[in-house]
């Protein structure tokens, strides 16, 4: 019998489990506590999205009055071809029944309605042999269809990765969602409850633990809480996560507690291990650490110092076990190759470092700590954590979902992974810091880097600055490209609606992402506005950025979303549309020669951006320093083969990737040759920078400066050898 149930509420994503319980069952298990885990969001999916589950549905739509669109209704009218077609639909995207690609490519095999009208040109993006992926899209399209349907009636809180989280969203009091969580079960509440049930069917736990991320994770947590304090009344139910984290940290609404027992705060490994020691033997061990609970008929907070926390080194390998792995679903609803990674494939969690090394953007919740306490662990215990999962998984694929990845962590992951000859596939989130130079990329590529996110928010230097990024569009041009040129995808978040932003500077924010798509240095970007939280430098001190608070006024539950006046910006809302509809036609490669104002309904600025400043920071040249202290000269996989002509020698650089040939002088070849296994990435040797110039100084009677403007040490540092910090 599992003593701990972790449990994911509906809904987060459907391609792979949301981490967190997976962390915190490998840490109860290395403190031999037996537990269990499961994700609610994909079981209702997987009730709802079946054939019986489809038969169910259409019979209450049909009992109900509901004013329905035309094509909805056409839904209805076709029910029994989404019948007989959900099955082999859920199969195709678990990555079974393989074949049945070409008949759903085909247009032949899937009822269609509204959702399929969304994207004309498939044959454009897929061409005639990508058949598994258009496949893929039709089938996210008849989902969503049905999702439609779902939320059109008995359903209007579904979401394929949320539920009900306009309740949930700048929730000052606890009393609409208790007013929404008291009304009768709506039909997709009793499916819910039904799959918790399961859960209990063999026994109780000594406690259940809800992971809530995110706003659209709240109600189904507090729905299934309150069906276990009334069926199963000694199993305590305890809720934590980031919507916790951020929007629970001045709590005092009793009413929560009628629907849980409860509430943890930050990182969630030492508190629950204190609460469960604490309910097998209250007596040995009285305390709990950052945790609400009502004495008493008061909420109080227990031991809220951040203290004896668990280094990030110390943390075990997370545990999927019991996780329905082979079920989870591979969608997409763009055919953007970087746009579809977060719900396409099955990603192995895990992080590189805890907390921001950076901290200092003013938009960001830099108090918390989660973003404010950053611990790194060492390269080797990571990849040791890689190859537990991979063996446990069966999958090689890995999200490290960091705040912001280290470059230099990065760099020892990397290397990690190749000297284990570990082959992987992985992508993180990032800063576009001026670390990340074109050679490090291309080092990441080696590892199995595919693709990497970061914040660029406003495409202006001036409030770049204002917001502390620490970051210029000149350098994230630049490094863009080093990621461009290594063939790693790159999705940058977009901001728009920052303190004391003008119209002006919106407008060439605008041109700035739309050059930056141009030239290929973006694949995806997600544009949001601006929101101002308690926990932000901004939220904190908004006379700093002349912004004024004009509420919410708090009432007891959550409290992050303030509300605010910006008296000298523009008006940022009008502008919402038109930013995402500009992006939207940017992901899929058009409307780069439209003028911005095609994009909106009224009159914006000319763009008073250059149409070609981003490719001059491009071609703004580089070269090597001479002078550059800890540099090392290295490659991955490269062989070299000499063809003597006398005083140069024709030289052969073989990778798996291409062949470089060159002409170069001999005593350069021969050293390099000799060298040849030195220079691989992975060797122990370090070939300095700095030594191996002044040995083709001392050989050719030149400067390094000299050398390093000859023409085969231009095209040697280019296409084969790698500069990297040791």
């Amino acid at each position: 019998m599992s003593e701990v149930l972790l449990l994911i509420p509906p809904l987060t994503q459907l391609n792979t489990p949301y981490p967190a319980t997976a962390y915190l069952s490998g840490f109860l298990n290395q403190q031999n506590i037996s537990n269990t885990q499961g994700d609610l969001g994909l079981d209702l999916v997987l009730e709802v999205f079946s054939n019986h589950g489809l038969i169910a549905l259409f019979n209450e739509i049909e009992l109900g009055d509901f004013k329905l669109s035309h094509s909805l209704q056409n839904i209805l009218l076709n029910r029994h071809a989404y019948e007989e077609t959900i099955d082999p639909v859920i199969a195709f995207l678990q990555n079974k029944n393989y074949t049945l690609a070409y008949r759903m490519a085909a247009r032949d095999f899937l009822p269609e309605a509204n959702r399929f009208n969304q994207l004309k040109d498939l044959e454009l993006f897929f061409g005639s042999n990508g058949v598994q992926d258009k496949a893929r899209y039709l089938c996210t399209m008849y989902l969503e269809d049905l999702s439609d349907l779902l939320q059109a009636t008995v359903g209007p809180h579904f979401g394929f990765s949320k539920y009900a989280e306009r309740i949930a969203r700048t929730a000052v009091s606890f009393k609409p969602i208790q007013h929404e969580l008291e009304l009768p079960d709506s039909y997709l509440d009793k499916i819910l409850v039904k799959m918790a049930a399961k859960y209990f069917e063999t026994s109780s736990p000594t406690m259940v633990g809800f992971t809530v991320p995110f706003a659209g994770n709240l109600y189904g947590a507090l729905k299934v809480g309150q069906w276990i304090k009334k069926h199963h009344p000694k199993t305590k139910v305890v809720l934590g996560g980031g919507y916790a984290n951020t929007e629970l940290r001045q709590l005092y609404e009793p009413a929560v507690f009628d629907y849980v027992d409860y509430i943890t705060l930050d990182d969630g490994e030492t508190p629950i291990l204190a609460l469960y020691n604490h309910l097998k033997n209250p007596e040995e061990h009285p305390y709990l650490k950052r945790t609400y609970l009502l004495r008493d008929g008061k909420v109080k907070l227990i031991n809220t110092l951040l203290n004896g926390e668990i280094k990030h080194a110390a943390l075990p390998t997370p545990s999927y076990e019991g996780l329905r792995l082979k079920e989870y679903l591979s969608m997409f609803d763009m055919p953007n190759p970087m746009h579809r990674l977060w719900n396409d494939g099955r990603w192995n969690k895990l992080t590189i470092a805890h907390g921001c090394y950076w901290k200092k953007c003013s938009f960001c919740d830099v108090s918390l700590d989660y973003i404010s306490r950053f611990d790194q662990a060492p390269a080797k215990l990571l990849v040791d954590k890689m190859e537990e999962l991979i063996a446990k998984t069966g999958d090689t694929g890995f999200h490290f979902v960091d705040e912001a990845a280290p470059p230099l962590a990065m760099r020892d992951l990397a290397l990690e992974i190749l000297k284990r000859g570990l082959q992987v596939t992985w992508w993180t989130n990032i800063r576009f810091e001026k670390t990340f130079t074109e050679d490090l990329c291309k080092l990441l590529a080696a590892s199995g880097c595919i693709a990497v996110t970061g914040g660029l928010e406003v495409a202006s230097d001036r409030l770049l600055q204002l917001m502390e990024k620490g970051i210029t569009v000149e350098q994230v041009s630049r490094v863009c490209k080093g990621f461009r040129d290594a063939g790693i995808l790159v999705h940058a978040y977009l901001m728009f609606g920052f303190p004391t932003e003008t119209e002006q500077e919106t407008i060439d924010s605008l041109e700035v992402v739309r050059q930056l798509f141009e030239n290929n240095l973006l694949q995806s970007a997600f544009w949001h506005q601006f929101a101002m939280t308690v926990h932000s430098p901004v939220g904190i001190n908004p006379e700093k950025y002349s912004v004024v608070r004009t509420g919410p006024e708090f009432a007891g539950f959550a409290s992050n979303d303030l509300y605010h006046e910006d008296p000298t910006g523009a008006d940022h809302e009008k502008y919402s549309d038109g930013l995402k509809k500009a992006l939207y036609n940017y992901m899929h490669r058009k409307g780069f020669e439209l003028p911005l104002k095609d994009f909106f309904d009224f009159l914006v600025p000319h763009t008073e951006v250059p149409k070609k400043s981003i490719s001059k920071y491009l071609n703004r040249s580089s070269s090597d320093l001479t002078n550059a202290i800890g540099l090392r000269l290295a490659w991955h996989r490269v062989n070299v083969k000499l063809v003597s002509m006398g005083s140069t020698t024709e030289v052969f650089f073989i990778s798996p990737k291409n062949v470089v040939k060159m002409v170069m002088p001999s005593a350069v070849a021969q050293y390099i040759q000799h060298h040849s296994s030195d220079f691989e990435v992975t060797s122990s040797v370090v070939m300095d920078l700095n030594a191996t110039l002044q040995f083709f100084s001392d050989k050719l009677n030149m400067s390094k400066e000299h050398i390093i403007q000859m023409s085969w040490w231009k095209k040697w540092r280019s296409e084969v050898v790698w500069l990297l910090k040791v």
